[in-house]
């Protein structure tokens, strides 16, 4: 057993616990073990009764507000389990400081984090507080409702309404947000080349609507992370990212930025991935495992949050994770999120990783081939377009340079059937294609290499 952000251990009564006490009270449950060492063993207290009451005087001498606390005495061990509650009446203070865990450690809070604990204290959150700025315009938030939403007007009285603007005439910081300008930080978003050392685009919109870092980083996407094959006199696009957990991503990270620092939502955009890291750790109350497995909602900021949902720019509060995720449904590569104090970062990895020197109509046959599916030639001489001739050539040509690897016989040169699924049905002498990060569902495959 060791010390964790919601777990400490003291050998002994001493007023140090009494700053784990405001932490655990501003930010998450805690217990706090007494007549427990550094290392998890349990040495007991002389009179644990006595220490009892002496913790009890103290964190109510000591801390203002008193937080929800609980004390079980173990007799066994000559132990005391100090359980406090998160509380809501934030900031809980000891001795006029503010603290919060940094893992196994009580930290006191800086200035940014003391001013969020007040707003917490009050249901407030940071984008509903007065904006010093009286100079405001909305001309490209009134355009964006206007089209979406079929309005033929778009005044004081909207802006009211979507929580801009309060009734004493003073704007919101949400309004700051979402005005044309504002001073506020924003997004950049670069193209790299084959290592950080060489960037080869970048666009960053600072100062701007929220709205304009958006169509930002939708404008990178389209110029990065897509491209067109032609067959048969037909064009398709083909996606590097799905593009529905690209938006949500960037919709969701500037979302749920913290504006309140002066850093911006950075897009990267690899040869093989895309990395989106908003700043600001996750929301208070809202725990690792409960912003990965979805449907928990607290918004840092719920009026912007509300403009984007009725934009369609965000779906249903709390199902970002799951959409992202749902878009690489099927596909062998998924997202990865990592949750750091002070930021999120979300990578979305390219549907498959393409060598260079291929042909469009081979990149097209292994974009094919790039999904969690068993697939025969023919699924993917059908899915492409291309004649049987052309895809058992284009495949040959791939195997010769060891971009694909065929199994099995087969009874004839490119006799293999096609389906998006894995062939239940079809013999199990036949050619087939499968990614190489799915399980083998037959003896006779065609893999592309990892």
């Amino acid at each position: 057993m060791r010390e964790t952000r919601t777990l400490e251990f003291k050998e002994s009564v001493t007023k140090t616990f009494l700053k784990t006490v405001s932490a655990f009270a501003n930010y998450g449950t805690g217990r706090i073990l007494f007549g427990v060492d550094d290392s998890g063993a349990t040495v007991g207290l002389a009179d644990p009764s006595a220490d009892a009451l002496r913790i009890e005087n103290m964190i109510n001498d000591s801390l203002d507000p008193v937080p929800r606390y609980t004390l079980n005495i173990d007799e066994a061990n000559k132990a005391i389990c100090l359980t406090v509650n998160e509380g809501k009446s934030k900031p809980y203070y000891c001795n006029r400081r503010a603290y919060r865990r940094a893992d196994s450690a009580t930290i006191e809070v800086d200035r940014i984090e003391l001013g969020r604990l007040v707003l917490a204290g009050q249901n407030l959150s940071f984008d509903e507080l007065r904006s010093s700025r009286t100079d405001l315009s909305f001309s490209l938030l009134a355009e964006r409702f206007m089209r979406h939403l079929g309005l033929t007007a778009f005044d004081d009285n909207s802006l009211r309404t979507l929580g801009l603007l309060g009734i004493d005439g003073a704007y919101t910081i949400a309004g700051e947000i979402l005005a044309d300008d504002n001073g506020l930080p924003g997004i950049d978003a670069v193209k790299f080349g084959s290592g950080i050392s060489e960037l080869l685009d970048r666009k960053a919109v600072e100062g701007r609507s929220a709205l304009e870092q958006y169509d930002a980083a939708l404008e990178m996407y389209e110029r990065y992370l897509v491209y067109e094959t032609v067959s048969s006199a037909a064009r398709e696009r083909v996606e590097r990212v799905p593009f529905e957990a690209f938006r949500e991503t960037v919709a969701n990270a500037l979302v749920h930025r913290a504006w309140d620092v002066p850093a911006n939502v950075t897009v990267s955009i690899y040869e093989d991935r895309v990395t989106v890291v908003s700043p600001g750790g996750l929301p208070s109350g809202v725990t690792e495992e409960e912003y990965l497995g979805g449907g928990v909602s607290i918004p840092r900021n719920p009026v912007v949050a509300n403009i984007f949902f009725r934009l369609d720019y965000i779906e249903q509060f709390g199902t970002g994770i799951a959409r992202i995720n749902e878009a690489y449904e099927g596909l062998a590569v998924k997202p990865a999120f990592e949750i750091r104090e002070n930021s999120i970062a979300v990578t979305l990895p390219f549907e498959a990783a393409r060598p260079e020197g291929v042909t469009l109509d081979e990149r097209k046959l292994m974009d094919e081939m790039s999904r969690s599916i068993l697939m025969t030639r023919a699924e993917i001489g059908l899915r492409s377009g291309f004649s049987k001739d052309k895809t058992t050539r284009i495949l040959n040509a791939l195997a010769s340079r060891g971009l694909v690897t065929r199994e099995g016989a087969g009874r004839g040169r490119g006799t293999a059937g096609c389906s998006v699924f894995p062939c239940a049905r079809a013999p199990v002498r036949r050619k087939h294609f499968m990614p190489s990060a799915a399980p083998s569902r037959t003896s006779s495959a065609c893999r592309l290499p990892s």
